[in-house]
């Protein structure tokens, strides 16, 4: 009863902070925007809607991180940058791998993708696989919470997060030249990092860009142990009238062996531009070398014999088992807009992508096992002409997927996958009412030939939303949907040890079409002093797949196995912002964000692994002209809601402080001082497989220049 307990006294906090706002507000007068500006829920979200929706409009639960708060966020992995969104959470990985995670559901049911497309890499198949991008040249981050399969397929049932990295110009830079230099140091791993980018107009209608980032890091710091008090209890039981002699396994602390990581990448894109839209290309390059922490200290400390000699001297203790991954990935990318009218079409928009993905799994420098992924993606929306209260578009989106897994430890057999779409999205508007409406057909190929394995899925997507504006900036809204999801080639075909994870993986042949059912009811609010957006949401699952360990063992590792079940999923998220004083160049702000998401197998009614707690953060932010200063605090409940053989989870609190200054008024210069994790907090992901065996890291003081241009 405690989690309940728990909710309810940050509800009433929230709700209090509701209440309390407006009162607050009441003298804030409205001023011209400064640089610290914060954009509220009426941006614009390209990713949520091919009509160029705002954020207010948009029924589903969106975030966007730009300019300052991108350059806050930045951080080595996507899921770590983005945790601090409502609703978002990660995989928790180390430095080097971690994925996003929305309302509790990752891997193959969010899609991440890189300007509109997906990111053609290996890392949905394991959560000790990054995404082949980094946010170091980003632009700009939308989230949207929740299915977004109409438009992206139905590897999209649980959301989608959309990097803008601008690697494409859209149109020509004002003055010729648009640019900017980034500098970065962190003292927790001894982090240095390096970004750069320039669009520049050559004889017009030619626009160049360029960007390319460096990025390296040492072992990162943590506040304890790296196994966690419960952990360690468990094997102090387990062990607990067993005679092992003298040998006795130090336990390691302070910092967190094999974590390091060394990115770097650079980008080279040309765009025509004219008065009817633009065409253009890049190319891109990627490689990242990171170890996986913890990857082979759980070998160590089980009982069972993993071919490895534990017999070495003290300080080689870790150097033959460590994991690393040596990651590469080449892109080419098209893109263009035609806005010439045809037929009931006023625009036209292609998006196209092709890479060549390899990552080596490094076993003691040597490598084990090689994922290659080579793959394209293209999709074509026409954006209908207006007609009365009618707008919408319709598209077509296709892709294809060679994966291979060669080496001993390879887990899935080699396989192709295809995957056609064709989508439509309508709205009415009459007035303050608005209705919308959507659908997506899609098949779905897989072809194994190694093991003469071939099936094939149709899909069918289905959603409709009705929203009403309420005077005073207030929006209330209603959306349901019908989403289906076909399994992928890992969740059917694996079998086989996977040392990075430290688990046997066991795919299931037989799994069919995931098929969910949900709700989402939305509030929000823009304009004046306050702002902010309430999201409930509830999805019932059926046949839901999702990999849970079954206690068994095979070659000495834990089986992870992937399975279906009927599911539930319901939660919501609550975020708010306020105005407590502003005048002409000053302004002080507080904000603060709930979310909670409960997942539960209602066939054996138990709890679904892995799923994030309540969290609570809340923040005030102090700007004038020249500078901006921020506190925040971030909360998270204790996770006792566990899955079969989990472990709970403790709360933590953690406090963030930061500066912005703008040494410069007439130059877009800004330095950024930052302390992350003030206090030296233990932080444990419940949604990370590694969570008893891999904190987060603790304290952390950053500071980083950035000069525009």
């Amino acid at each position: 009863m405690s989690l309940y307990r728990s909710a309810a006294r940050v509800t009433a906090i929230m709700g209090g902070l509701f209440v309390a706002m407006p009162a607050l507000a009441q003298t804030a007068e409205v001023a011209d925007a400064n640089p610290h500006a914060r954009q509220g829920v009426e941006e614009i979200v390209v990713t949520a809607s091919p009509l160029g929706q705002s954020r207010f409009d948009v029924l589903q639960g969106t975030s966007v991180l730009s300019g300052e708060d991108l350059d806050r966020a930045l951080a080595t992995t996507l899921g770590q940058a983005l945790e601090r969104l409502p609703g978002l959470s990660q995989t928790g990985f180390g430095q080097g791998a971690s994925r996003p995670i929305i309302r509790g559901q990752g891997g193959d049911r969010i899609r991440v993708l890189s300007g509109g497309i997906g990111s053609i890499d290996a890392s949905t198949t394991s959560p000790d696989h990054a995404p082949a991008l980094d946010l170091a040249t980003a632009r700009r981050v939308e989230v949207v919470r929740g299915p977004a399969t109409l438009l992206y397929g139905n590897n999209a049932s649980g959301g989608v997060i959309n990097v803008i990295d601008g690697r494409i110009p859209v149109a020509a830079p004002e003055g010729g030249v648009d640019g900017f230099t980034r500098v970065g140091i962190g003292s927790n791993a001894n982090e240095r990092s390096l970004a750069a980018g320039i669009d520049a107009s050559l004889n017009s209608p030619w626009v160049l860009h360029l960007d390319g980032f460096w990025r390296q890091t040492g072992d990162y710091d943590i506040p304890g142990f790296m196994e966690s008090a419960a952990f360690r209890a468990a094997e102090e039981a387990e062990h607990a009238g067993h005679d092992h002699g003298d040998e006795e396994e130090e336990e390691v602390s302070g910092k967190v062996p094999n974590s390091s990581l060394t990115q770097k990448g650079a980008t080279a894109g040309l765009s025509y531009v004219g008065d009817w839209g633009f065409f253009g290309a890049s190319v891109s390059g990627l490689k990242s070398n990171y170890g996986i922490p913890a990857g082979h200290s759980h070998a160590e400390g089980d009982d069972h014999d993993h071919d490895h000699d534990h017999d070495h001297e003290e300080e080689h203790e870790h150097e033959e088992g460590d994991v690393r991954i040596d990651l590469r990935q080449t892109r080419v990318d098209l893109m263009g807009e035609v806005n010439q009218p045809f037929l009931i079409f006023d625009t036209t928009r292609l998006r196209f992508g092709w890479a060549d993905y390899e990552h080596k799994e490094l076993e003691g420098g040597e490598t084990g096992t090689r994922f290659l992924n080579k793959g394209w993606e293209g999709r074509v929306e026409l954006v209908q002409r207006q007609m009365d209260n009618l707008s919408g578009a319709v598209g077509v989106q296709a892709s294809r997927r060679d994966f291979q897994a060669i080496g001993d430890e390879a887990f899935v057999p080699p396989s192709e996958t295809v995957q056609m779409g064709v989508f439509t999205v309508q709205r009415l508007d009459f007035g303050p009412l608005a209705l919308e409406g959507g659908a997506r057909l899609e098949r779905q190929d897989i072809d194994a030939d190694t093991i003469r394995f071939s099936r094939d899925f149709t899909t069918l997507s289905l959603s409709a939303g009705a929203s009403y504006k309420l005077g005073g900036g207030w929006l209330a809204g209603v959306s349901l949907s019908r989403t289906e999801r076909a399994p992928n080639a890992e969740e059917l075909l694996s079998d086989g040890a996977h040392l990075a994870t430290s688990t046997y993986e066991l795919g299931d042949a037989t799994l069919g079409k995931e098929k969910g059912l949900g709700g989402e009811l939305t509030v929000k609010k823009t304009g004046g002093p306050i702002t902010g957006a309430v999201n409930l949401f509830l999805t019932d699952y059926d046949d839901y797949i999702y990999e849970s360990f079954t206690g068994a063992e095979e070659d000495g590792l834990p089986v992870a196995a992937y399975g279906a079940t009927d599911a539930r999923f319901w939660g919501f998220e609550v975020e708010a912002a306020a105005d407590l004083y502003r005048d002409q160049d000053r302004s002080v702000i507080l904000d603060a964000a709930l979310d909670y998401v409960r997942a539960e197998d209602t066939t054996r009614n138990i709890a679904l692994p892995r799923m994030p707690p309540l969290s609570f953060r809340t923040g005030l932010e102090y700007a004038q002209a020249n500078i901006s200063t921020r506190v925040e605090m971030v909360w998270a409940d204790n996770q006792k809601r566990t899955g079969d053989f989990e472990l709970p989870t403790d709360s933590y609190t953690v406090f963030n402080a930061s500066v912005d200054w703008h040494p410069v008024p007439s130059r877009d210069i800004s330095v950024l001082f930052e302390v992350r994790n003030i206090t030296d907090e233990e932080v444990r992901l419940s949604t990370s497989f590694l969570k008893d065996r891999l904190p987060q890291p603790g304290r952390d003081f950053r500071m980083a220049l950035r000069a525009a241009y």
